[in-house]
C-alpha cells in the first residue's frame, strides 16, 4: 500500500514543493491550508503522517496536534512539525503537545525526506504478525531464513536475502535504486546505485523461474523495483 501524506502549510509554494518531492518518493500526497481543513482531511483521508505548520490561519498547528492527540482514533497518528520558529520553547511545545519530530524551516528537501521515513519506520516496528511469507510459487520463513521455491530450497547471498525480505515486507511499493542502498544497505554503506541492479539480478536467478519475464520483483521504468506478491496471479 502507498503511504499517505497530508501537508498542512498556508504557504502555497512551500505546500506544492514539499508535496511534489513527497510524490517522487513514492508517496500519496493531499494538502490543507488551514487548520479545520486539516483536521477534516484527517478524518476523510486517513494519512499515515501529518507534515503540520506550527503557524496556520485559525487554528494554530500546536492545537491541531492537541486535539489529534485527544481522539482515539488519531492518538498514534505520526505527526511531523514543520515550522519557520527555531526557539528552544517552539520545539519543547511542540513535542509536549504529541509531535513525533520537528524540522525548523529553512530546510533542505533531504532532510525533511530522511525525516519522513524515520518517523515511518518508527512506526511500522512492530513484531511482525506473520513469521513467514507464502505466495505462488514462493515461500520465505523470515525467522530461519529460510527460502523456497516452487518448493526447492534457495541458497541467497546475505544482500539478496535482505533485499528479498525488505520487498516482500513492503510489496506494491515503487523503491528507486537510492531509497533501496539506504533501506537494505544502510546509511554508512558507500556502493554505486548500479550495484542494487546487479544484486537484483542475481535475486530474479534465483527466485524467478523466469528471470528475462519476472513474475515477483519487477522493473518500473525510470523510477525503480517494486515487488509484486501475488507473484504476477
Amino acid at each position: 500500500m502507498v503511504q499517505k501524506i497530508l501537508v498542512v502549510d498556508d504557504e502555497k509554494d512551500l505546500a506544492d514543493l514539499i508535496a511534489f518531492n513527497l510524490e517522487q518518493d513514492g508517496y500519496r500526497v493531499f494538502k490543507a491550508a488551514d487548520g479545520n481543513q486539516a483536521l477534516a482531511m484527517v478524518s476523510s483521508v486517513k494519512p499515515d503522517l501529518v507534515l503540520l505548520d506550527l503557524m496556520l490561519p485559525g487554528l494554530s498547528g500546536l492545537e491541531v496536534c492537541r486535539r489529534l492527540r485527544s481522539r482515539p482514533e488519531t492518538e498514534h497518528l505520526p505527526v511531523l512539525m514543520v515550522t519557520a520558529k527555531g526557539q528552544e520553547v517552539d520545539k519543547i511545545l511542540g513535542l509536549e503537545m504529541g509531535a513525533d519530530d520537528y524540522i525548523t524551516k529553512p530546510f533542505s528537501v533531504r532532510e525533511l525526506l530522511a525525516r519522513v521515513r524515520a518517523v515511518l519506520r518508527r512506526v511500522e516496528r512492530k513484531p511482525d504478525a506473520e513469521e513467514v511469507f507464502s505466495r505462488g510459487d514462493l515461500f520465505i520463513d523470515y525467522r530461519s531464513c529460510e527460502v523456497r521455491v516452487r518448493g526447492r530450497r534457495v541458497d541467497l547471498g546475505p544482500m539478496e536475502m535482505k533485499l528479498l525480505m525488505f520487498f516482500a515486507k513492503n510489496p506494491g511499493r515503487v523503491y528507486s535504486r537510492d531509497r533501496l542502498l539506504e533501506e537494505v544497505w544502510g546509511y554508512d554503506t558507500f556502493v554505486e546505485p548500479r550495484t542494487v541492479d546487479v544484486h537484483i539480478s542475481r535475486l530474479r536467478a534465483a527466485v524467478e523461474e523466469d528471470r528475462t519475464d519476472p513474475r515477483y520483483i519487477l522493473t518500473v521504468r525510470g523510477m525503480g523495483y517494486k515487488f509484486d506478491a501475488g507473484g504476477g496471479s
